[in-house]
């Protein structure tokens, strides 16, 4: 695995949030496959997603020699961080169950950008001066016409809302917190502190999903090994590394803006892969999102 040093400049920042949104947006498509062949419910898959992602990085931490000359996270930034993700995760698959896909992703990364801009000037007093504030109404609006415009069947129901705002709320703190903590000075190994996180949020997971039912089923168990090694390697080990590394030298609201590459990916996997048609409304929406994320790129990369 590359070095992924937070001082980075803004351009390698912005890059590797979108390769990490990109890889964030395979999720889904892998997650539908298993839930669709292997039994598992959200909190078991969450559990093995954030344990295997745990495993793949403490391999390739031991593989790297522990990562001497980083600072080692705190103990109160494992643990926040861990808890961030956990609720990031868990209350996304959640929100899934109750309110179906398509809701939950735009609700969730839809209203995170808001909570991020929240925390970011109440906390670290951001400013996101008339540019900002249009990308960030842009992309809501291509949220909502993603919403809004899929007919009847994908009307947001109130327990699915909940859980896909405490989803964004789980999100806004990683986003908020990153950047916070990069302002100190320390350099901490983005890979070491996305170890941390999924150990964190592997424990917390784990009664709860011997509760729901730890493993799957022996039916296409083959399948479900390789879609679970796929879903702990690419959209977590590497997607997180690379979106703590990215987050933490590009504003927060920027960062999580940059981040609605998700739903797009995750559109066109759909409709490539999962046979789902795009709609107008969805190619309207994909639109201003993509607008959107580039017109606050580009104000990053003018102040840097």
């Amino acid at each position: 695995m590359f070095s992924l040093h937070t001082a980075l400049p803004a351009r390698r920042g912005l890059l590797y949030v979108a390769l990490a949104a990109t890889a964030w947006g395979t999720a889904g498509a892998a997650a539908a496959l298993l839930f669709r062949q292997s039994g598992l419910g959200p909190l078991a898959l969450t559990f093995w997603r954030s344990l295997g992602g745990a495993a793949i990085l403490l391999a390739l931490r031991l593989f790297r020699g522990g990562g001497a000359g980083r600072a080692k996270p705190s103990p109160t930034r494992m643990l926040l961080n861990g808890l961030g993700l956990t609720l990031f995760q868990a209350a996304y698959f959640l929100a899934v169950r109750h309110t179906g896909l398509a809701v939950a992703t735009v609700v969730t990364l839809g209203s995170a950008p808001v909570m991020v801009a929240v925390g970011g000037r109440l906390l670290m007093g951001e400013r996101l001066g008339r540019a900002g504030l249009s990308a960030i109404a842009g992309a809501l609006a291509g949220l909502a016409v993603l919403v809004l415009g899929g007919g009847p069947d994908t009307g947001v129901r109130p327990l699915g809302l909940a859980w896909a705002l405490a989803s964004a709320a789980g999100y806004a703190a990683i986003t908020v917190a990153t950047r916070h903590w990069a302002r100190t000075g320390v350099a901490d190994d983005p890979a070491t502190t996305t170890l941390c996180s999924f150990a964190v949020c592997a424990l917390c997971l784990a009664p709860f999903a011997c509760a729901e039912g730890l493993f799957p089923t022996a039916h296409a168990l083959p399948s479900t090994l390789l879609l679970l090694a796929y879903l702990a390697t690419v959209p977590t080990a590497l997607a997180y590394a690379l979106y703590f590394a990215g987050a933490a030298v590009i504003r927060a609201a920027t960062a999580s803006v940059v981040a609605l590459i998700e739903p797009l990916s995750a559109t066109a996997i759909a409709a490539a892969v999962l046979d789902e048609p795009l709609t107008p409304s969805a190619l309207l929406g994909t639109a201003l999102l993509l607008l959107s994320v580039t017109a606050l790129a580009r104000t990053e990369l003018r102040g840097s």
